[in-house]
């Protein structure tokens, strides 16, 4: 069965797109722990980051690198990127912005509005 991941970057799944490119898809976190928390995805299925193609995972850190400078710019404050790997089965890079009342773990209820709001503001 495919990785939920899988079902968002194919479309079944619906998301709050923020970046997209040939090999990589990045998305808004539906359980943040900051406002903007989004989630950097490789398009291909793989469960560990460093089992990635090396292709693929200079990819992944190219997408990284470009949603976290441009997070930065829009949103005007420190960008803190961590892989965890085991929540999904599939490679991903959580990339937010850092707030000082930030605790890792801890997840903010963001209303529908409230996820679109950032969405717009994050979208490229």
């Amino acid at each position: 069965m495919a990785s939920i991941f899988t079902m968002i970057i194919k479309g079944e799944v619906p998301s709050y797109k923020i970046y997209e490119d040939d090999k990589t898809y990045a998305f808004l976190n539906i359980n943040p722990e900051t406002k903007g928390h989004t989630l950097v995805v490789p398009k291909v299925e793989v469960n560990k980051i460093y089992d990635l193609s090396d292709e693929d995972y200079v990819a992944l850190w190219r997408s990284v690198k470009k949603v976290a400078k441009h997070m930065e710019e829009v949103i005007g404050r420190r960008v803190v990127m961590k892989v965890v790997g085991v929540d999904v089965p599939h490679a991903h890079v959580h990339v937010m912005p850092f707030d000082e009342m930030w605790e890792s773990g801890k997840t903010l209820k963001l209303r529908d509005d409230e996820f679109e709001e950032i969405r717009s503001k994050l979208a490229f």
